[in-house]
């Protein structure tokens, strides 16, 4: 729902209503989890997904009717075998849906929500007649809207560059790091939200202190220098962190794997290291190794092989 809020806070400031589903709850491989959202505005300008494409066109009626009429009501699309080249998931999975108009009188709080998403405040919306928020994140809540959780990179490289690029677009909050203010410039890295100047294990030292690393956050050491990334890695892997990678050659792991063991890293701590970083893409540019790496966090996030599609068998979606 994240994405739509933006076109959903224009419309309603105009006050004009608009119709939105957002998905409830799914099972099987249903390709959108809930959260998902599709809003149809004025003049039936369309923003948002609920699906991979499958039913996109019947939830956009939904929402015309919705938005005409104010009713509030849910719906649930599923496979079946007179339905799969129809309305249906062709994905195998199922969905459901509560669609219902959006306004000042079905919304009031929409400005507050908007405004507390986009602060990075945890809040909640509950989705029955209208849609009411909550502060914090309710367990019986609809939509849940956690802050963004955090992607760190240190080192001011190209590679660092590509990475936060795509780390932005997988929905990270990128910090890049590094004690050399004159390659740590906000200039060089335009898809980074904030750029550090500080050495790297004592800016994620401090960081963990403070209660801002948690077991989301993704942790990537790109700086090819052991008196950088060294220190940075004996912090890293002693915290629950959701992914811990290096870049660097096989010689440049096996020499940095002596240097943690000497200063006290267990076998098991050294285990959570994913070095060197990425995913054999047979990557070469800047670019392409950002791709690689994106791929590793993905896979590991999601309990995915790593294997080409084509030569696997059985669902392509895990189910949840």
């Amino acid at each position: 729902m994240r994405d739509v809020l933006a076109d959903l806070l224009r419309w309603w400031s105009a006050d004009e209503p608009a119709g939105l589903a957002v998905v409830t709850a799914t099972w099987s491989s249903a390709p959108r989890q809930p959260g998902a959202a599709m809003a149809v505005g004025p003049g039936g300008e369309v923003v948002g997904s609920v699906s991979g494409g499958c039913v996109e066109a019947a939830v956009y009626d939904l929402c015309l009717v919705a938005a005409e009429t104010g009713e509030f009501r849910t719906a649930r699309f599923g496979v079946a075998d007179d339905l799969a080249m129809g309305v249906g998931l062709t994905c195998g999975g199922t969905v459901e849906l509560a669609i219902g108009r959006v306004d000042r009188s079905t919304f009031p709080e929409l400005p507050e929500l908007v405004e507390a998403v986009a602060s990075g405040e945890p809040v909640s919306v509950r989705i029955s007649d209208g849609y009411v928020l909550a502060r914090g994140v309710a367990g019986a809540a609809a939509v849940a809207f956690h802050p963004a959780p955090r992607m760190i990179i240190f080192g001011a490289t190209d590679h660092a560059a590509a990475v936060a690029r795509i780390g932005g677009f997988l929905g990270y909050r990128v910090t890049v790091c590094d004690a050399r203010p004159v390659f740590a410039t906000a200039r060089r890295f335009p898809g980074a939200d904030e750029v550090v100047v500080d050495w790297p294990h004592r800016y994620l030292a401090a960081e963990a202190a403070a209660g801002r690393i948690d077991d989301r956050t993704v942790l990537c050491v790109l700086t090819h220098d052991p008196k950088f990334d060294v220190p940075t890695l004996e912090v890293a892997l002693r915290l629950d962190v959701g992914y811990v990678g290096a870049m660097g050659s096989r010689r440049t792991h096996d020499d940095r794997l002596g240097r943690l063991r000497e200063a006290g890293l267990t076998e098991p701590e050294l285990g959570r290291l994913s070095s060197p970083i990425g995913l054999d893409l047979g990557a070469r540019s800047p670019e392409e190794t950002a791709v690689s790496i994106a791929a590793e966090i993905v896979a590991l996030r999601h309990g995915g092989s790593g294997e080409r599609l084509a030569r696997r068998d059985g669902p392509v979606h895990k189910k949840f």
